[in-house]
C-alpha cells in the first residue's frame, strides 16, 4: 500500500506524518514538497528516521509532477495557499494545482482532500448555531478558490472523493497562532467589533485522526456525500479565544473592542507594507473578510456518525500545547 501526502512542510501535514509513521500498513510514504532540505530538518526535528518507506520528491510550483513508478492507492491532499493577495494567486494553487495532481493519479487512488469551512462561508446571523445543511457561500477569494476545487475534483474523481472542511484549526507547528500568542501576551488585547463572534473551531491532532479514520475506512464506505464539517468541543467566543491565549501564557489582560472600521484600515495597511505583511497575513484585505461576519459555525454530526469518530482534545489543552511549542522555538 502507498500514501501519499501533499503539505508536508505545513501544519496540519507536519502534524500528520508524526502519526502516519506510526503505522505499519503503508509500504512507501510519498512526499511531494518544493523544498526536500526544509522537510529533512523537520523531520530530524521531530525525531522521524527518513527511512526506506519515506520518498521524498521535489516539485515544482503547483505542478505536482509525480516521480515515475509512483502509484499511490490513496493521497491526502493538504496542500494549499492559505494567505495570498490575488484571486488568481489563490486559484492558481488551490484549483489549478490540485487538478493537475489528481490528473497524475491512477484511476483507482483514492483522494481526501483538506479544504475549509471558508469554502462554505459564515453562518448567516438567523441560523441555528451549528447547523451543517447550508448554501456554500464564501466571502474571500481564498473560500472561492477552495469551493471551486472541491467542485472540480469532485467531477474527475466521484466516489473516490472525500471532501472534508475543517474550521478554525488550532495546535502544536502552527505559525499562525503566534499573533494570538503575542497579542495575548500583553496586558491590552484587540478584539474585532464590539459584539461577540461565534467560532466552531479543530485541534489538529483531531483533524488528524479523523483523516485517519477515514482513509482506514473501507472503500464502500465512501459513498459520495456532501463535505464532511469537523470540529472539536463546543462553540467559542473571539473573547474566550484570547482569554484561554492569555491564561496558558498566565497572562491576564484587558480586552479593547475595537470597530471593523479600524480593522479594515489596519488591513490596508498590512497589505501595503511587505514587511508587516510578512508578520501578519492573517490580517489581509481578503481574510479580513472572513474576519468581518459574527458566525462560523458547523456541525460534526454528519462524520462523527458515519465513521465513528469523535474529538478527544478541550480548548485550553490544545492552546497551552500550541504555546508549549511556540515556546520551544523561540517565538514567544
Amino acid at each position: 500500500m502507498e500514501l501519499l501526502l501533499t503539505g508536508s512542510t505545513g501544519f496540519v501535514g507536519r502534524n500528520l506524518i508524526s502519526k502516519i509513521v506510526r503505522e505499519t500498513s503503508w509500504q512507501r510514504i510519498i512526499l511531494p514538497v518544493r523544498d526536500p532540505e526544509k522537510l529533512k530538518a523537520q523531520l530530524a526535528e521531530e525525531g522521524i528516521a527518513a527511512d526506506g518507506r519515506l520518498i521524498i520528491c521535489r516539485v515544482s510550483g503547483n505542478f505536482w509532477e509525480i516521480p515515475e513508478g509512483v502509484r499511490p492507492d490513496l493521497v491526502i491532499h493538504s496542500a494549499g495557499l492559505l494567505f495570498g493577495r490575488s484571486k488568481e494567486a489563490f486559484y492558481q494553487t488551490n484549483v489549478e494545482g490540485s487538478i493537475r495532481l489528481v490528473s497524475q493519479l491512477p484511476h483507482a487512488a483514492r483522494v481526501i482532500v483538506l479544504s475549509s469551512l471558508a469554502a462554505r462561508g459564515p453562518t448567516p446571523s438567523d441560523e441555528e448555531k451549528g447547523v451543517h445543511r447550508l448554501l456554500d457561500r464564501p466571502v474571500s477569494f481564498y473560500g472561492a478558490s477552495k469551493l471551486s476545487m472541491e467542485r472540480e475534483l469532485r467531477n474527475r474523481l466521484g466516489s473516490r472523493l472525500l471532501i472534508l472542511r475543517p474550521p478554525m484549526v488550532l495546535g502544536p507547528r502552527d505559525s499562525a497562532t503566534l499573533p494570538l500568542f503575542k497579542m495575548a501576551s500583553g496586558s491590552v488585547r484587540i478584539k474585532p467589533g464590539f459584539f461577540p463572534k461565534y467560532y466552531s473551531w479543530i485541534a489538529v491532532d483531531d483533524l488528524c485522526e479523523a483523516i485517519l479514520k477515514a482513509a482506514s475506512a473501507a472503500p464502500a464506505g465512501w459513498q459520495r456525500h456532501d463535505p464532511y464539517h469537523l470540529t472539536s468541543g463546543g462553540i467559542i467566543t473571539d473573547s474566550e479565544l484570547i482569554a484561554v491565549a492569555g491564561e496558558v501564557l498566565g497572562i491576564r489582560g484587558v480586552t479593547v473592542r475595537l470597530p471593523h472600521a479600524a480593522i479594515i484600515m489596519a488591513s490596508f495597511v498590512m497589505d501595503a507594507v511587505p514587511f508587516w505583511r510578512d508578520i501578519v497575513p492573517s490580517l489581509g484585505r481578503d481574510r479580513l473578510r472572513e474576519l468581518l461576519p459574527n458566525q462560523w459555525v458547523c456541525d460534526r454530526s454528519s462524520f462523527a456518525n458515519h465513521f465513528d469518530w469523535q474529538p478527544r482534545r478541550n480548548l485550553r489543552e490544545t492552546l497551552a500545547e500550541a504555546a508549549e511549542w511556540c515556546k520551544g522555538q523561540g517565538k514567544i
